[in-house]
């Protein structure tokens, strides 16, 4: 149950932003109509890169895996191997979620920064 809502929560913070960033950038001379269809073009590029989603389950698989080796070799019983397979899972789609994000994000901010703007964050 615990590991449930961990994962649930784990989904929702990490499906914030993504390929969906709308990065800091200095406005100062820039045509807002332009640079409105240039973030939206880079968003779309960006969405094409594996997110959260897809990231998180690769990391839970490995993670799983990891744990559960790791719980194998510390002498575990079917409990402890199954325990450090659920914890390495959990860290694992945590991890993931996150580098999938950050992925697409950095796509848009660089793909913006190509575009001649300044991008702030």
């Amino acid at each position: 149950m615990k590991s449930s809502i961990f994962l649930a929560l784990v989904f929702m913070l990490a499906s914030c932003a993504g390929a969906d960033v709308r990065p800091v950038t200095d406005m100062k001379g820039v045509d807002t109509v332009a640079y409105e269809n240039d973030l939206k073009e880079c968003q779309e590029y960006a969405s094409q890169k594996p997110g959260a989603a897809e990231t998180a389950a690769k990391g839970g698989v490995g993670g799983g895996i990891l744990g559960g080796i790791l719980g194998l070799v510390g002498g575990g019983t079917g409990t402890k191997v199954a325990q450090g397979a659920g914890v390495g899972a959990a860290i694992g789609v945590g991890g993931g979620s996150i580098l999938g994000n950050k992925a697409q994000e950095d796509m848009v901010k660089n793909c913006l920064r190509g575009r001649g703007y300044k991008v702030l964050d």
